[in-house]
C-alpha cells in the first residue's frame, strides 16, 4: 500500500483547501495549499454544537490552519491528545540486575543505641590532683632516702635528724629533691593525659604576666605592706625554726636565692596550678549536679571557665593548706598564719583574674624579694641577724 493510500485511510478523505500534486523527483505526493478562493457556505447546526454556527474562514486563514496539521504523523488521527502528560509505562525489571537492599533492624533498646556525647574535659581536675599526689609521695620517698643516705655518711657533719631539721643544707636539699622529682615526673606523665604540653595544661600564659608585670608587682607591694602591718599588730615568736636556720653561716643568702626562684615556681605549680583549678571545677560540678544547669563551655584556649562562687570558695580552701605548710617554720603563730592566708588570697586572685599561672609566680617571687631585701638592708647584708 502506498503512502497516499495510508493517508487517505487514516483521515477518511482528503481535506478541503489542499491539493495533492505528483512530485516526480521524489516519487511521492506533495501537499500544497490550494490557492483557489474558498466559497462561503452554511452548514446545518448539529446537535453537538448546541446550535452554534461555524465561522467561515478566509482562504489564507484556512490554509494556515491546514499547514499546521501534519498528515504524515500518527498525531493526525481522529482521537485528540490529552492535555495531561501521560505516565510512562514501567519497563520490565531483570531480577538478576536488582541489588537487594538490606534494612537495618531497629535496635532492641533505643536508649542504648543513641550516640554517646562526651563533654570536654575540664583540667586540671581532682583526678589530675590525685596523680600529682601519687607523684609527690614518690618524690617524698626519694627525698627521705637521700636524706637518710646523707646522715649515714655524716654529710656536712650532721648525723641526727634533729640537727638536720635546722641545717640549711638538709632542709633546702630535701625540699629541692621533692620539688624536682615531682615536677620532673609531671613533665613526663601529664602531656600523655592532657594531650597537650604540661605548662599549656596548667595555663602558664607567660606573655600575659609579662604584659601585666607592673600591676602584678603592685599586688606584691600590697602584700609587703600587709606583712609590715602584721609584724607590728600581730608579731610572731622570737626564736622560730626559720630564725635558727637564718643564723647558719651562708644560710640567709641561700634562702634568698631559693625564696625568689625555686620556692615560688614549685609552690605555685602545686597550689595555684593544680589545687586551685581542681577545687574550682569540683565546686562548679557539684552545683551543676544539684541544680541541673549545663556545664560552662571552655574558652578559646580550651581552659575551663568557673563561676564567681566557685573561685571564692576554692581560693579560701587553697589558702588554708598553703599557710599551714609554712606554719612549722613560724612556730604555729597566729599572726604569720593570717598573713600567709591573705598573701595566698592575693596569689589566687592574680591567677584567676589573669588566667595565667605565671602571673601568680611573678607576684609570689616579687613578694619574697621585697621581704628578703628588707632583711638584707636591716641586717647590713645579713651580717647582724640579731636585728631581725
Amino acid at each position: 500500500m502506498s503512502e497516499n493510500e495510508g493517508i487517505e485511510q487514516a483521515s477518511g478523505q482528503p481535506e478541503e483547501g489542499l491539493s495533492v500534486l505528483k512530485d516526480e523527483s521524489q516519487g511521492g505526493p506533495v501537499i500544497r495549499p490550494d490557492t483557489t478562493p474558498a466559497v462561503d457556505r452554511e452548514e446545518p447546526a448539529e446537535a453537538g454544537n448546541n446550535g452554534i454556527q461555524p465561522v467561515a474562514l478566509s482562504a489564507e486563514e484556512e490554509a494556515e490552519e491546514n499547514l499546521l496539521v501534519d498528515t504524515t504523523s500518527p498525531a493526525s488521527s481522529s482521537e485528540p491528545e490529552s492535555c495531561f502528560s501521560t505516565v510512562p509505562e514501567e519497563l520490565p525489571v531483570d531480577p538478576a540486575q536488582t541489588v537487594p537492599v538490606e534494612l537495618e533492624p531497629s535496635p532492641l533498646f533505643q536508649y542504648w543505641s543513641q550516640p554517646e556525647i562526651f563533654m570536654p574535659t575540664r583540667s586540671p581536675n581532682l583526678g589530675d590532683l590525685g596523680i600529682l599526689g601519687v607523684l609527690a609521695f614518690f618524690g617524698l620517698l626519694a627525698a627521705s632516702l637521700l636524706t637518710r643516705s646523707a646522715l649515714y655518711f655524716h654529710l656536712f657533719g650532721i648525723s641526727t635528724v634533729q640537727k638536720a631539721v635546722t641545717d640549711i643544707h638538709y632542709t633546702l636539699g630535701s625540699e629541692a629533691v621533692l620539688y624536682l622529682f615531682t615536677v620532673g615526673s609531671c613533665l613526663l606523665i601529664f602531656p600523655l593525659v592532657w594531650h597537650k604540653g604540661f605548662f599549656a595544661g596548667l595555663h602558664w600564659n607567660g606573655a600575659i604576666a609579662l604584659r601585666m608585670r607592673q600591676r602584678l608587682f603592685g599586688a606584691a607591694s600590697i602584700c609587703f605592706v600587709i606583712a609590715l602591718l602584721n609584724g607590728i599588730l600581730l608579731p610572731g615568736p622570737v626564736d622560730t625554726p626559720i630564725d635558727k636556720i637564718f643564723r647558719s653561716p651562708g644560710a640567709a643568702w641561700m634562702l634568698f636565692a631559693f625564696g625568689v626562684t625555686f620556692a615560688p615556681f614549685f609552690e605555685e605549680i602545686v597550689f595555684r596550678g593544680f589545687l586551685l583549678p581542681a577545687l574550682c571545677t569540683a565546686c562548679d560540678w557539684m552545683h551543676e549536679r544539684a541544680t541541673g544547669e549545663p556545664a560552662r563551655p571552655l574558652d578559646e584556649n580550651g581552659h575551663p571557665q568557673w563561676s564567681m562562687p566557685a573561685m571564692a570558695v576554692a581560693s579560701l580552701a587553697v589558702s588554708i593548706p598553703f599557710a599551714l605548710m609554712h606554719a612549722e617554720q613560724t612556730g604555729h603563730a597566729l599572726g604569720p598564719f593570717l598573713l600567709l592566708v591573705c598573701v595566698s588570697l592575693v596569689l589566687c586572685w592574680a591567677r584567676l583574674s589573669t588566667r595565667s599561672l605565671a602571673a601568680s609566680v611573678l607576684v609570689h617571687a616579687s613578694y619574697n624579694f621585697l621581704l628578703f631585701s628588707l632583711m638584707l638592708l636591716g641586717t647590713s647584708g645579713f651580717k647582724h641577724l640579731d636585728k631581725m
